[in-house]
């Protein structure tokens, strides 16, 4: 009888405490944070601490060797009574409105050419690729105004095919597509983009319309585009934010202020004068929330109005 009365006792002490659930689940989050710690620390330290202090900056009297004084919306107001502002806004509009679409226009050219089954694609791929890696580098720029100077490989080649000797970076004229030719050089992101953009969409569709009669301009547009729109979308946002900040090239070029007669002074490169060379924080601060304000409403207009044109596959409507 004691035997049989010992074995529930013995099959009670074996089972298995219960887990607390609760428990496991703080210490999940507390191992989250502990890895999410360099990274919180780094962007409240570096970039939301910094983005509220040129907040409070935008609306005080700040050139570095005072304390701030607190002038409200006057730094604002002064801005649109700047007659350089005013003509930074205009180059950094006309460098965003014709080198973005001319940009993206080449790099989907590209992507097309190199989606056609040629042979040593890998080889095209890298090369095209290579300036991307190189980004809007102080290097390049360098080499870059050395090209389109006076004298240099550029003017005496036009030189050569009958056009006037001169260089584009003292011709105010010329500064502008210069710098685009420059963006439109680095094409290579955007490219690889495409390019896998473009292995996605089924060969049942080209097949299908080359039955039907539909030429390549025809099936580029039906099919082409819709099929590649959410790719164009993410191309043409990245490239529009990324446009609207050029500074690096732009001063190099210009040797830092902006001519030849203003045709080089970026909004970036004019923020940089009146924070760095003027001494002028509270301005420059001023300066640097009106871009951030600007492009994040492009953002939104560009998400609104995308619903319109941008399709997605599986989508219904």
């Amino acid at each position: 009888m004691s035997t049989l009365q010992a074995q529930p006792l013995r099959a009670e002490a074996s089972a298995p405490a219960p887990v607390d659930y609760r428990r496991a689940r703080r210490a999940e989050t507390r191992s989250g944070y502990f890895f999410l710690a360099p990274w919180l620390i780094g962007f409240l330290l570096l970039t939301a601490g910094p983005m509220l202090a040129s907040l409070y900056l935008a609306f005080t009297d700040y050139n570095l060797f005072r304390d701030p004084k607190w002038i409200g919306l006057e730094n604002f107001e002064k801005l649109f009574n700047d007659s350089r502002y005013l003509q930074s806004v205009k180059v950094t509009l006309i460098y965003v409105l014709v080198g973005t679409p001319v940009k993206l226009a080449a790099a989907l050219a590209v992507a097309l050419l190199l989606n056609s089954g040629r042979k040593a694609q890998g080889f095209y791929r890298s090369a095209f690729y290579a300036p991307s890696l190189i980004g809007a580098s102080v290097s390049i720029a360098i080499v870059w105004k050395a090209l389109f100077s006076d004298g240099g490989i550029v003017d005496l080649g036009m030189t050569g095919m009958g056009f006037q000797p001169g260089g584009w970076v003292g011709d105010p004229d010329k500064t502008m597509p210069m710098m685009i030719l420059l963006a439109t050089w680095q094409f290579g992101a955007p490219m690889v983009i495409f390019l896998a953009g473009l292995k996605q969409v089924p060969r049942e569709l080209y097949e299908a319309a080359s039955v039907d009669g539909a030429g390549a301009l025809r099936r580029f547009w039906s099919i082409t585009v819709p099929m590649l729109s959410p790719v164009i979308f993410f191309n043409l946002l990245l490239e529009t934010i990324n446009a609207f900040q050029v500074f690096a090239s732009a001063f190099i070029i210009s040797g830092g202020a902006g001519g030849p007669a203003g045709s080089t002074l970026f909004y970036t490169l004019y923020l940089y004068i009146r924070g760095f060379g003027d001494a002028r924080m509270g301005y420059a601060s001023a300066m640097a929330w009106v871009l951030a304000v600007v492009i994040g409403l492009i953002t939104w207009v560009m998400f609104r109005t995308s619903k319109g044109w941008v399709h997605y596959s599986g989508e219904t409507k």
